[in-house]
Formats: structure tokens, sequence, C-alpha cells
């Protein structure tokens, strides 16, 4: 029996029981990927979050995440639950660095009582998406975009809107590798929004760090500035400060620890 150590930890939260809770454990060296796909279904969590040691000194972790169902190739609140569990476990540390498969080297690093989380700024293009403004119930959008890992922008006009959506999931997860974003102006932040990702088999994902790595650049132009507050409006709702950099986006946020524990397997 292998005794790996494991954390469950909500991330962009502002107290326990909000945000989006993730797994993270970390592992002297790769299980095999039949394996972490296993233990990610035993989770049972939108996301879990596996570190190994980066050997090859281009980061400090190398990084995976996991839905229940799939491999992905971005999650920034499973990153952000990383990050909170390295640097909660040492107050020295400042910052640590992720290299990951699809999406580069990321970063989080403390951020006045959260945290900074460095991403890919995955900028998207106009696009019709008819398929999908049909699945998630839109009869009409103002623009819809579309980012080649597979994420599609739809812009309403307003949060109630937002709040009102009730999509065909089954039409969604017929699409493929969806991640469906829907966002408009907010109405407590500037920005509101909700996800949907049924194919992973997450119907509607709580508080998505990768979705705002699509937006942030969309409404940075739209709204004239770099920098603006957001809110995703799942049933556990989360807040996310958002910053354009360049060729990145900047994630600001918090991270509550629910649990610690052991995984025997």
């Amino acid at each position: 029996m292998i005794r790996l150590p494991i954390a469950q930890i909500d991330a962009f939260a502002d107290a326990p029981f909000t945000g989006n809770p993730a797994a993270v454990m970390p592992l002297d060296a790769w299980l095999p990927d039949d394996v972490l796909l296993a233990i990610a279904g035993e989770n049972n969590l939108s996301e879990t979050a596996f570190l190994v040691p980066d050997a090859s000194g281009a980061s400090d972790y190398e990084l995976r995440w996991f839905t229940p169902a799939a491999e992905v190739a971005l999650c920034g609140h499973a990153t952000l639950a990383s990050g909170h569990h390295l640097l909660s476990g040492d107050p020295d540390l400042a910052e640590v660095t992720f290299r990951t498969r699809q999406a580069g080297v990321l970063s989080v690093a403390r951020h006045g009582d959260g945290y900074e989380l460095g991403l890919p700024n995955w900028a998207p293009s106009a696009k019709p998406l008819p398929k999908i403004i049909a699945a998630l119930g839109v009869k009409a959008a103002a623009e819809t975009l579309w980012y080649d890992t597979g994420y599609a922008l739809i812009v309403l006009e307003s949060a109630d809107q937002i709040r009102a959506l009730a999509p065909d999931q089954a039409a969604l997860a017929a699409q493929g590798k969806l991640v469906a974003v829907v966002t408009a102006p907010g109405d407590t932040t500037d920005v509101i929004s909700r996800v949907f990702t049924p194919y992973y088999d997450i119907p509607e994902d709580p508080v998505t760090g990768s979705a705002h790595a699509v937006m942030t650049p969309y409404w940075a132009a739209r709204l004239g500035r770099d920098g603006f507050t957001a809110y995703q409006a799942s049933a556990r709702g989360g807040h996310v400060g958002c910053r354009l950099a360049g060729d990145r986006v900047m994630l600001t946020g918090r991270c509550v620890t629910m649990m610690e524990g052991v995984f025997l397997l």
C-alpha cells in the first residue's frame, strides 16, 4: 500500500465553502496516467492537481490536472490551490513556478492576503458558434468568440441573463472538448460569468481560472483598461481580480485549506 499526501483547497474563495474546490497531491515521481485519472475520479472534484519536483530546472514543479473524466490543458483554480499549498507550508517562500505540458510555465506569488496567479494570455477571436448558442439556450448573443484550446466565449448584455442561464447539458457535451464561457457586464463587479464543461463531467464549474485567461484580453480591450474585477456566478461563487500584462494574464484570489490527509493507493 502506498500512502500519498493530499489536501483539498477552496480556490478563489473568500471563506470556506465558496470558490472552487481542488485536490492537490504532491508526488515524488509520476504515476501511470490511468492511475492519475482514477485518483481524480475517486476525489470527484472538478480538478485534482498532481505535482512532481521539476528535475529539468525550468521551474520548481511539474504540474498536471485531471477532472474525473480527462486530463486538461490548463486549470487556473487548481494551480492557485497548488501554489497556496506550497506557499502556506513555507513562510519564507514568496513565489512558486510550475512547468505544464500544454500551457507553459505558470506562477503563483504572494499578493496581500492572497495570491497572484500568472497564466497565458489566450486572446479569443470572433467566430460564429450557432450550435453552442443553441445548447446554452441563448436567443441572441452580443458577440461569440473562440480560442483554439476549446474555449467558447459568449458575450451577453446583462448580469440577469447570466444568472438565468439553464443550458442543455447533453447538447453541450455533444460538442466535444468544450469549455463554454458566458459573460456580461457585472452588477456588483465589472464583469460576471458562468462556465459550463459537461464533456469533462463538470456541468457547471464553480470558478474557472482558465476561463479568465480567455476573458481578460477581451474585457481589457472593451473596458479600455488593463485591470478589472470579476465574479463567477455559480452556486458557490468566487471573486477574481484580473489584469492583462502583455503575454500574461494575472489573476488574484484567496484560498482556504479545507482538508489535509493521506490517500491510500
